[in-house]
């Protein structure tokens, strides 16, 4: 357990970079699937839900605190919306009275637990003041998600974006680049275009496939059953992604530290230039992340 200035956490501990400057609320331990064949992050950590005393208690601490100052919530660890509306809503409703200038309340999600939960749940969950979710299909392509052991097909990724999106919550999805290896390079980066479009995402972004010792896909790599593409062939698939995602209107981020391309902006407004970012960096004419800069 790590203990800072404001709250106690049981590591590991893991948010998006875009919840940097947000308050961390732990409300779960590890990942209740936590059997992606990429993914180390809970390995070893025995999944369960915090007791609803010691959420609200890291609630009021942080009340006590730094009550003016936040303005986004995380709640961690790796899909807290599996909780059940009984403890969701406790925990909702004590940060909107701790935290007058809340603004946003996100977690992360899974297909799984969104097929789960009902249209009502999901209105609930929304009312109560929870907003975005992070989903990360990784890819739109069935056999590679069936590779990396996602727990949910494309389709079933389309049918939970859906139910969030007809609850009033927001998606910022999470693809991976070199997921399908270079046996399905092509297929993994075009379908999962073609999902980004389909799931209609408020936030897209794309992040770059390192492959973990001591996972599962670490072991196919080494028995020669996985090979990960090459930085050519990884910014060609962001090149495929780009061209094939056409969601309403997304803000896209490419510059998670692990992606060689930093780049950004508003698809579709902003596709041609993105193209072109890419087609440059493919071309030698813009540098590159070292890979001593690049990190999970």
């Amino acid at each position: 357990m790590r203990e800072n200035a404001f709250v106690r956490y049981h590591e590991p501990l893991f948010r998006p970079p875009s919840e940097a400057d947000s308050f961390i609320l732990q409300a779960t331990l590890g990942c209740s699937w936590n059997a992606c064949t990429y993914c180390a992050m809970y390995r070893g950590k025995r999944y369960q839900v915090r007791p609803l005393h010691d959420v609200l208690a890291d609630i009021s601490e942080a009340r006590a605190r730094f009550a003016e100052g936040v303005r986004h919530v995380f709640v961690a660890d790796g899909d807290p919306l599996g909780m059940d509306l009984g403890q969701w809503e406790p925990i909702l409703l004590a940060l909107t009275a701790s935290f007058p200038r809340l603004r946003r309340v996100s977690t992360y999600a899974t297909a799984r637990n969104l097929l789960e939960k009902s249209p009502d749940e999901l209105r609930r969950l929304r009312e109560l003041g929870l907003s975005l979710l992070y989903i990360g299909p990784e890819s739109g392509d069935d056999p590679t998600l069936r590779r990396i052991a996602k727990g949910a097909s494309a389709a079933e990724h389309v049918e939970a974006a859906r139910k969030a999106r007809e609850a009033g919550l927001e998606q910022s999805l999470i693809f991976l680049l070199g997921a399908g290896g270079r046996e399905r390079s092509e297929a993994h980066a075009r379908a999962s275009g073609h999902l980004a479009t389909a799931m209609d995402p408020r936030f897209l972004s794309t992040l770059t496939l390192t492959v973990i010792p001591g996972t599962p896909l670490s072991k196919l790599e080494h028995q020669g059953r996985f090979e990960l593409p090459e930085v050519p062939e990884l910014l060609t698939e962001l090149r495929w992604f780009i061209e094939e995602a056409h969601p309403s209107a997304a803000i896209f981020r490419s510059n998670h530290a692990s992606n060689y391309l930093p780049i950004g902006g508003r698809l579709p407004r902003d596709r041609a230039a993105i193209l072109a970012a890419i087609d440059a960096a493919l071309a030698g004419q813009v540098p590159l992340r070292p890979e001593w800069a690049r990190g999970l």
